[in-house]
This record gives C-alpha cells, sequence and structure tokens, in this order.
C-alpha cells in the first residue's frame, strides 16, 4: 500500500512540472497598432503583417526589432524584449515550491515564464518632408 501511494504522490508531483509551459506556452501574440493605421510590419526575426493593426504569434522568449513603414511617412522602429511576468513568475514559484527542478528548467528552457515587451506596442508615424 505505501508503494502505490508513493507512487501516486510521484506521480502527481512530475505533472506539476512545467507548470509555466503547460499553463501559459512557449508562445504568445505579440500585437501592434499604429497611427495612422495601416502601416506594414516586419520584424528582424522574419515575421510581418501587411497592415496594422495586427497580431503575431511569437516566441515568449523572443528579442527583435519591428520596423514599421508606410508611404507618405517614415519608418519607425520598436525594440521589443522580454521580461519575467507575474503570471510566469507565479508558476515557475510553484515548481522551486513542489520541488520540480525538471520543470524549472523546462519554463525558463522555452521561456514560457516570459513576456513581450511592450505588448501591445503603438507607433505614432511622422509625415515625411
Amino acid at each position: 500500500m505505501n508503494l502505490l501511494r508513493i507512487a501516486a504522490v510521484t506521480a502527481a508531483a512530475m505533472s506539476l512540472g512545467a507548470c509555466a509551459t503547460v499553463t501559459r506556452g512557449s508562445s504568445t501574440a505579440w500585437e501592434i497598432n499604429s497611427d495612422p493605421q495601416g502601416a506594414k510590419v516586419e520584424t528582424s526575426n522574419g515575421h510581418q503583417c501587411p497592415a496594422t493593426p495586427c497580431s503575431i504569434k511569437m516566441k515568449r522568449k523572443s528579442e527583435f526589432t519591428a520596423t514599421v513603414t508606410k508611404p507618405g511617412y517614415k519608418p519607425a522602429t520598436v525594440t521589443v524584449t522580454n521580461k519575467v511576468a507575474g503570471a510566469g513568475g507565479a508558476a515557475m514559484a510553484g515548481n522551486v515550491l513542489v520541488g520540480g527542478i525538471i520543470g524549472g528548467g523546462v519554463d525558463i528552457a522555452t521561456g514560457a515564464m516570459l513576456d513581450l515587451t511592450p505588448n501591445p506596442a503603438m507607433v505614432k508615424l511622422e509625415k515625411a518632408e
């Protein structure tokens, strides 16, 4: 009976590993808008959208530059980084409390405990001369 109980507790503990990866995922929607709307967005990691406002699925651990262009306006850039999110930090803390060292490692490796910043991004385009 003790062996069965130990197996159940071990299985439960292992299921809690990588809490942020399970609850938040390793990707998120990065949103961008511009004033005026309808600008093209191209990122340094190869993603693009034809017109703002738009949303691009990105890895949470991404760091990139987005270039926003529209005819008649000067190009603008946004630097996007990542930071530990409140929810991601809580999930990581759950890993530590339960003893999920492996789960914590998975959360770190996948970037699941991170959020992109700024998100959403807002860019005000200046008229070209």
